[in-house]
């Protein structure tokens, strides 16, 4: 019977009645399906309620609820009233599906003639027989396998979930995860399930097993699936092998079942570099751990007499030693040096001592090692893949640390973004890996504070500002804002070369034009604090109002480069590009240069047509002149007429270029 399929409860319209009263009705009939009075749902259904009705938030419908309670009275009714079998919740679960999870073989029946496929499956790829399986319902599996349900069919799931290798699990998998030893021996001894499928992430209904936290059940049915033959070199999330995974489980029996098997192997090594022998020996396992030597297992899997004294076990040291395990740790060249200044000391320890591997990480939490606070974990020194890193810990699963990750991946080429190496997931941490600097801006400005830079060029700042606003303008590009710019997070490193950092705070731009003019209105904060040396704090300019902050700078093209920043007008996300040229930007010899080269002032003055120096102020004659004729150009219709601000225009461009001239003569 062909069935009409809504998807989304809010584009189905409700039959009208009368107005409030029906959906009220509609409600009532969707709390009487809840609790199974059946005389309720009679009176209501007479009454015109919407027997298809979905409530907003799940999409559940009269017959969804009467399903998953298993009263067949109600669903029989439901049907008679036109109560339509596969209509979806949101996640696109049938009451057909939902009849799986309850099990109940009575409902499967009197569905199943109204269902055109018995194969048919939610958005995440489950069918009715895959929920009887995850749910361990024998007879509800049996009905719907003597009714053309697939066996072996991979679940299909969405496809960005698939191309994190989501899906592909079959219901042996869901059954075997779901530790039903029976359902487990009906689909490999009755139905023909293969023990050798495995989903997109290439596990196996071994390693599905071996999730279960229940011992009995595990060790009943890992023992099913090796009768079967099952894989047993299959690797699993962080590339765990069953043994290995058997060892985590710390259960002796499961460890001694896996070891029987023919192909076996078990020296291999997890992404982590370990073995299950190692492992034995960390989590302090001597009776796993006498075990693997007896069966063969190597020694040579890293310093597992250090880790064994380490755990006080004098026994297993010596017993290691009988089966062949040496002092395995060699400390670095002592003539190592480490290429930071400010943290040399530290480093040089950190890469001398013993150090057990996150990964491709050596990190030792020790305040020894610490170089700063954060949100969250701290940061700390650390070497990655033997590269001097800054390590920036997070807590698994936060939303600073994944903020984090996201955007620094997002901008691997931005090369005035902080370098970033790599991340580890260890013990519920995140360990987030980045260039190792020196400071902070910050600390750069209290550690040269009353350095005057009077009648000199000041190359630090306008360095640190191009760098600031590239790397700036290049996150708005990727797509994000980073909502945090402040002195602390900005790093100068053993060249006084600058980049951005601190990215848990940042966030994916929606479109809001405020996300990014939070932005520039914290860059204007900065030029103001960079150009005064860090003598007036970041936190008291935050403080100061729009026009004072304005006035804060000695020179009228950072003036005109604050109000830029402070009012960009409509185009925020180019806006930092045209900046970028602005004559803050120049330098002194190429100002110099300039005006040697094209004109003189009273070209300026006399607005001499055929000037060289006045055509490059023109618009469109060169990126100069572009950049030069926006900053130049007066917002306030107030300050005067058309002649005066020619005046003021010449004036500040004498000002700008030829500053330079004099001191160069």
């Amino acid at each position: 019977m062909e069935t009409k399929v809504h998807n989304n409860p809010q584009e189905r319209p409700t039959p009208s009645t009368n107005g409030r009263a029906s959906v009220e009705d509609n409600h009532l009939l969707i709390e009487a399906t809840k609790n199974e009075d059946i005389e309720l749902v009679q009176q209501l259904l007479k009454k015109g309620a919407d027997v298809n009705f979905q409530d907003e938030e799940w999409g559940w419908s009269p017959l969804h609820n009467a399903v998953q309670s298993g009263n067949e009275d109600i669903v029989d009714l439901l049907l008679n009233h036109g109560a339509e079998p596969c209509l979806r919740k949101r996640n696109g679960a049938t009451p057909f599906i939902v009849a799986g999870i309850a099990g109940n073989v009575k409902v499967l029946k009197l569905l199943l003639p109204k269902v055109a496929d018995v194969n048919e499956c939610d958005v995440h790829g489950f069918t009715a027989f895959m929920e009887a399986s995850a749910y361990g319902k024998v007879e509800a599996l049996r009905f719907l396998y003597k009714n053309g349900a697939k066996v072996n069919l991979h679940r299909k799931t969405k496809q960005d979930q698939e191309k994190i290798r989501k899906g592909g699990a079959t219901a042996l998998m869901d059954a075997a995860e779901g530790g039903h030893v029976d359902v487990v021996r009906i689909l490999l001894h009755e139905m023909g399930a293969d023990v050798h499928a495995r989903d997109n992430m290439g596990r196996n209904a071994l390693t599905y097993a071996l999730l279960n936290s229940d011992d009995e059940k595990v060790k009943a049915i890992t023992r099913l699936l090796l009768d079967c033959n099952v894989d047993v070199s299959v690797r699993g999330e962080g590339r765990k092998t069953p043994l290995i995974l058997a060892v985590e489980k710390k259960n002796l029996g499961l460890v001694e079942m896996l070891l029987e098997q023919k192909h076996i192997e078990m020296n291999d090594t997890d992404n982590e570099g370990k073995t299950a022998l190692r492992l034995a020996v960390e989590l302090k396992l001597k009776e796993i751990a006498q075990l693997l030597c007896h069966k063969g297992a190597r020694t040579d899997c890293g310093d597992l007499l250090a880790i064994a004294r380490r755990n006080y076990d004098r026994d297993l040291v010596k017993f290691l030693s009988q089966h062949g395990a040496v002092e395995d740790f060699h400390p670095p060249a002592q003539d190592w040096k480490p290429q930071s200044l400010r943290w040399g000391e530290a480093l040089k320890h950190l890469h001398g001592i013993y150090r057990p591997m996150i990964g491709k990480l050596k990190i030792f939490i020790d305040e020894k090692y610490k170089i700063a606070d954060s949100s969250e974990g701290g940061v700390y020194l650390g070497f990655y893949e033997d590269q001097e890193v800054a390590v920036k810990l997070f807590y698994e699963g936060s939303t600073h640390g994944q903020n984090e990750v996201s955007v620094l991946q997002s901008n691997r080429i931005n090369s005035n973004v902080v370098t970033f190496y790599g991340s580890e997931n260890y013990r519920a941490c995140l360990y987030v890996c980045l260039a190792l600097c020196e400071r902070t801006l910050e600390e750069h400005f209290a550690d040269h504070r009353g350095e005057a830079v009077q009648n000199k060029e000041d190359e630090f700042a306008r360095n640190v500002l191009s760098s600031l606003f590239k790397a700036v303008e290049e996150l708005h590009l990727s797509g994000y804002t980073h909502q945090d710019l402040q002195p602390q997070n900005m790093l100068i490193d053993s060249k006084n070369g600058a980049c951005l950092a601190d990215f848990d705070k940042s966030i994916k731009w929606t479109g809001d034009p405020q996300e990014i003019k939070r932005d520039l209105e914290a860059l204007g904060l900065l030029v103001v604090y960079v150009v005064n040396q860090g003598d007036i704090s970041f936190e008291r300019l935050k403080d100061l109002g729009t026009e004072k902050l304005i006035q804060l700078p000695p020179d009228e093209e950072t003036r005109d480069l604050i109000r830029h920043l402070f009012f960009p007008g409509d185009n925020v996300k180019d806006h930092l590009s045209g900046l970028l040229g602005h004559p803050f930007f120049w330098s002194w010899a190429s100002r110099y240069r300039t005006l040697r080269d094209v004109g003189n002032e009273s070209d300026i003055k006399v607005r001499k047509a055929n000037a060289k120096i006045l055509q490059l102020l023109q618009p469109g004659t060169s990126e100069h002149s572009t950049s030069f004729a926006r900053w130049t150009t007066k917002r306030n219709s107030t300050t005067g007429n058309r002649k005066e601000k020619s005046n003021l225009k010449t004036e500040v461009l004498i000002k700008v270029v030829a500053k330079v001239e004099i001191r160069e003569e």
